[in-house]
């Protein structure tokens, strides 16, 4: 009797390839970036709490002969490792991006690990006022810089590989997800400072982010990193958020040529429009920024860019660059990736006619 022959489909061998294809662009991706993500360690004096025997001063035979309590006291303090984070080298000489919220203690020191396992003194050389972003030093030469690519480009459902010291003890972890949305505005808080931080326009993925891959890059399938993890929704699983690399550029950029980072100021107040206040104020557009006044102050801030261009409240400012203004990307995050001096194009709608107004950007005080 003749055995049959078993027959096998072109679709599954065009799965399998495109499984295979798929997986060696994760490992070539990680293999890219890899040698250029660093691990922190965080260190600083800590109390020492022991329990000191006290002696209440009450006469023998109130409580008994000998009566004493014990209570918590401060002996001393010694140095040890109170948490980590991680990071990514962006040029040659040691210049490393990570998060603010991981080396915003003044009083600790920072460590750092390369991928080979060479440790170095880290020095805090620059802190974002702004975003969750810090610039990190060590002293090194020859190093390898992790490629930087476009956050603007990405789409929701691509593949994205986050890659970080996972609970501040696994060096280079890495895993793999999706980019589950954009444009997410959250306040990050962090355990070991007990501060928080407002993080706008970041991208949300399903790639785990755990404690410790705080400051680690976020990358795509051609090994470029297109966001800074930053932060995971604590009791909650698979939500992880990373700030947009092109965020960073401007940091990046402001460091190299002035040693500091230089915050570019607009000068005005508004609120983003939203379809409830479309619908509540009838306004003409369903986009944009609206220039107006809180309690903060004036809707146009006095001998501010904004005032010296001519722009005015009730304005409602469309685009910057041709870059539209909505939920998904604020004027003020617009605003940040440019610097001092350079000079933008607002497209602005005024009592119903559009127009373009240039203003050149100051440094923020």
């Amino acid at each position: 009797m003749r055995k049959e022959v078993p027959v096998v489909k072109f679709e599954e061998v065009d799965t399998y390839q495109s499984k295979i294809a798929y997986e060696e662009a994760i490992i070539q991706a990680v293999e890219k970036v890899s040698p250029s993500v660093i691990s922190i360690t965080i260190s600083k004096n800590v109390p020492i709490i022991e329990q000191c025997i006290v002696n209440p001063g009450i006469p023998n035979g109130f409580f008994g002969n000998g009566f004493q309590f014990t209570t918590p006291c401060q002996t001393g303090t010694e140095f040890k490792d109170i948490g980590g984070g991680s990071g990514f080298i962006v040029s040659p000489d040691g210049m490393i991006i990570t998060n603010k919220h991981v080396v915003s203690d003044n009083q600790a020191s920072y460590t750092v690990f390369t991928n080979e396992g060479k440790k170095y003194d880290a020095e805090v050389i620059a802190i974002d006022p702004i975003q969750d972003i810090a610039l990190i030093k060590i002293q090194a030469e020859n190093l390898p810089v992790a490629p930087l690519g476009d956050s603007d480009s990405i789409r929701t459902a691509q593949t994205v590989i986050a890659i970080g010291n996972s609970l501040g003890e696994f060096q280079n972890t890495v895993s793999v997800g999706i980019i589950s949305g954009q444009s997410r505005n959250i306040v990050a808080s962090d355990s070991n400072t007990g501060t928080n931080q407002q993080i706008e326009g970041a991208i949300q993925t399903d790639a785990a982010i755990n404690p410790g891959n705080s400051g680690g890059p976020l990358v795509n399938l051609k090994g470029e990193v297109i966001g800074i993890n930053s932060a995971v929704i604590s009791g909650a699983e698979n939500i992880g958020f990373s700030i947009p690399i092109n965020n960073a550029k401007r940091d990046i950029r402001s460091v190299q040529a002035e040693g500091k980072i230089i915050i570019p100021f607009l000068g005005v107040r508004y609120r983003t429009i939203t379809p409830e206040l479309v619908e509540e104020e009838e306004l003409p557009v369903d986009y944009g920024a609206i220039l107006r006044s809180n309690q903060e102050g004036s809707a146009i801030v006095p001998n501010s860019p904004a005032e010296k261009a001519g722009l005015q409240e009730e304005d409602i400012v469309l685009k910057v660059n041709n870059t539209k203004i909505g939920l998904e990307r604020s004027l003020v995050s617009i605003i940040q990736r440019y610097t001092r001096g350079e000079e933008v194009t607002l497209t602005i709608l005024r009592n119903g006619q559009e127009m373009e107004v240039k203003v050149v950007l100051e440094e923020r005080n």
